[in-house]
């Protein structure tokens, strides 16, 4: 039998949506937030000539520039204000919640700070963001000026106005995520980083074509490309609907003359508990140690102690062993970094304990924190596995076919996962103001009753 939850999600229609007023603004504010960014994403920071970046970003354009340029919607090939993006935010916050599990003081903040806990950390996220948007942005300016021809007028005043001007637009897009997340619908950052990624989409596709027209790439293979873009879709929706169901028994109790509890009802756990995290972590850690170096080696002066980078800076590329062996290691490691992150076994089993919850066969407290953490392990395997391969066996296929732009597996994941959540999130929000309608008139027919 249905709950009242699901005979509720299943009565929705356009009417409702219609009368869900706070949500209109939750989502026209998003829509507003989304158009703001892409407008910044076409405005060049002073200094340079555009023409001339165009063409020394050309042969960055498959690595793994070529990928964050694919987040930041283009951003980084026309070195626009956002190019940065949320890439230093993202950054600043692996840092903080790996220091959340080793550093004391702040792994004491998150786990007995409660929300001001959560609020201070945060906040040192924010700090941390800056350093680390100077620090890129430094090397951004600094790589500008090395490559011929790119800067106008190289010198003091263009590596502080580049470094103001990106690291002022991170924080922008920091704050603006921060806002959709707050007065608008879905994840704010995660939401940027879709918009971007579909923005880029349509020409990446044009681009596709146009190759095969002109034979750069086969039929056969642009056939194949299509088909696996199709069945890794229908993968990540099976994958991120998939959950492994644990039983859990309440016991029935007596209050005067009436019994309550009794229930019997299911602890979910996802298959990938940390969604889209890991495939994004690791692009941007990859991104910190490539800001210059891929700039760098257009260098007409490189030094002779630097003449290694060309070749690593080579390694970096779709397809490459070095770029898939890091790629697939850091989102492996940041699957069950963040699955340890976002679920603790202990909390769980100790929440089920407090309200008289317990699975059948296994002991209240400490037994069922180690059977938790048992089921999550493998189930947490699996998820690595299945993002790993959704994110690198693109990769390899478009480095065989040598198709000269960035269109993975990891967008296409970004993509379909963001989707679903924010679709989650409105089918929330029109839920519960259908509660709330069913509440005025429950009220309304007990005063007509009186």
């Amino acid at each position: 039998m249905a709950s009242a939850a699901e005979q509720l999600a299943a009565n929705m229609n356009f009417e409702a949506f219609q009368k869900a007023t706070e949500l209109h603004k939750r989502i026209w504010f998003t829509l507003g937030a989304m158009i703001v960014y892409r407008l910044g994403a076409f405005i060049p920071i002073p200094g340079i000539d555009i023409n001339a970046f165009a063409q020394a970003f050309q042969g960055q354009a498959k690595g793994i520039l070529g990928m964050f340029n694919m987040f930041s919607g283009g951003a980084v090939s026309r070195m626009a204000i956002f190019a940065l993006n949320v890439m230093p935010y993202i950054s600043a916050s692996i840092i903080v919640q790996l220091l959340g599990t080793v550093y004391p003081p702040w792994e004491k903040l998150r786990k007995e700070g409660g929300e001001a806990g959560r609020k201070q950390l945060n906040q040192y996220t924010r700090y941390l963001t800056v350093v680390l948007a100077v620090f890129q942005s430094f090397g951004i300016a600094m790589g500008l000026q090395a490559s011929t021809g790119v800067v106008d007028h190289p010198g003091v005043f263009f590596v502080v106005s580049t470094v103001v001007t990106l690291t002022g637009g991170t924080m922008f897009l920091m704050w603006l995520g921060e806002q959709i997340t707050s007065r608008g619908v879905g994840n704010g950052v995660s939401l940027i980083i879709f918009a971007g990624i579909v923005a880029v989409l349509p020409r990446y596709i044009s681009q596709a074509f146009e190759l095969a027209r002109t034979g750069g790439m086969s039929g056969g293979g642009l056939l194949l490309i299509g088909v696996l873009v199709v069945a890794v879709t229908v993968g990540i929706v099976f994958i991120e609907r998939s959950q492994r169901r644990l039983l859990v028994q309440y016991p029935k109790r007596q209050q005067g003359n009436r019994m309550f509890g009794g229930d019997t009802s299911f602890l979910p756990l996802k298959i990938n508990t940390s969604g889209v995290i890991p495939p994004i972590f690791a692009s941007s850690l990859l991104l910190l140690p490539t800001t210059v170096m891929g700039f760098a080696v257009n260098s007409a002066n490189l030094p002779s102690w630097l003449q290694w980078l060309p070749g690593l800076t080579g390694q970096l590329q779709h397809g490459r062993p070095l770029f898939i062996l890091l790629y697939g290691l850091l989102i492996i490691f940041f699957t069950f970094f963040y699955t340890s992150v976002v679920f603790n076994p202990e909390e769980t089993a100790e929440n089920l304990r407090k309200y008289g919850g317990f699975m059948p066969g296994i002991r209240p407290g400490k037994r069922t924190a180690e059977y938790l953490d048992y089921v999550l392990t493998r189930l947490t395997v699996i998820g690595a596995a299945y993002i790993a391969i959704v994110c690198l066996v693109p990769e390899a296929l478009i480095g065989f076919y040598n198709a000269p732009f960035y269109m993975g597996g990891t967008s296409i994941l970004i993509v379909v996962s963001v989707t679903m959540d924010t679709v989650t999130q409105i089918q929330s929000h029109l839920l519960a103001h259908q509660y709330e309608g069913l509440i005025k008139k429950s009220r309304l027919r007990g005063v007509r009753a009186r």
